[in-house]
């Protein structure tokens, strides 16, 4: 009977021992969108043993629906659309920022599930499987007034604004530096928000501003790219 236990205390010490490599973190169970919108979805790995691995990290191209496209980025950089599988190295008790994958999700509502699979290169045992559900409804996204690889910027709302206005954006490369700077109509800066990688959403605050007319301008590594107008109304 030990005899016939030994080789599967092997392998289920061996199944083990793989698992616990490595650690998936940041990847949303439930995500919310709208028709034509695209969605991030990050996806940290952590990479817990001492020595260096390979990684794979692979999507189920059943789970998209007709009409939406999906391509995996790291480090601001995108792979071609219906690559569903790519591999990345790992350095021993490093982790790897900068993964996300990305959704458009066409002109369908509905709700799909995305299954992504992680696991060391050459030997899927001990994988990791990440389930992640999208419902997109009929909602139309708010008007974009900037748009590149890098990053998305929407209007501002309300606008007018009494107190608060928000500004919502996708930054989808964690090096570049983004920020809003707000000004008058003479072009002096009265203020200005940082958009940080980490985040979806700035605030401006327009409690210090008299009612008026004012702008705010796009700045991408101190480098204006657009400006639009803010009325600020009592």
């Amino acid at each position: 009977m030990l005899r016939l236990l030994l080789p599967f205390l092997f392998c289920f010490s061996l199944v083990s021992g793989i698992a616990q490599t490595f650690e998936v973190t940041e990847v949303p169970s439930n995500l919310t969108g709208s028709i034509s919108q695209t969605l991030k979805i990050p996806i940290k790995i952590r990479n817990t043993g001492d020595k260096p691995q390979f990684f794979i990290i692979r999507l189920s191209d059943e789970d998209l629906k007709a009409g939406q496209k999906g391509y995996f980025c790291i480090d601001g950089d995108c792979l071609e659309s219906g690559i569903t599988e790519f591999s990345k190295r790992i350095e021993g008790g490093v982790s790897l920022n900068g993964l996300y994958y990305m959704l458009e999700t066409g002109i369908v509502t509905g709700q799909n599930n995305l299954h992504f699979e992680v696991f060391v290169k050459g030997n899927a045992i001990g994988r990791q499987e990440h389930e992640v559900n999208i419902n997109i409804d009929e909602k139309q996204p708010k008007n974009v007034v900037f748009k590149s690889k890098d990053l998305i910027v929407h209007d501002v709302y309300p606008n007018p604004v009494s107190t608060t206005a928000f500004i919502d954006y996708e930054l989808y490369n964690e090096q570049m530096k983004a920020k809003i700077v707000i000004h008058n109509i003479l072009g002096s800066s009265l203020g200005e928000q940082e958009l940080p990688y980490a985040d979806s959403r700035a605030k401006i605050s327009a409690e210090d501003l008299t009612p008026g007319i004012y702008f705010y301008t796009i700045y991408i590594d101190n480098e204006g790219v657009t400006t639009r107008k803010l009325i600020v109304r009592r």
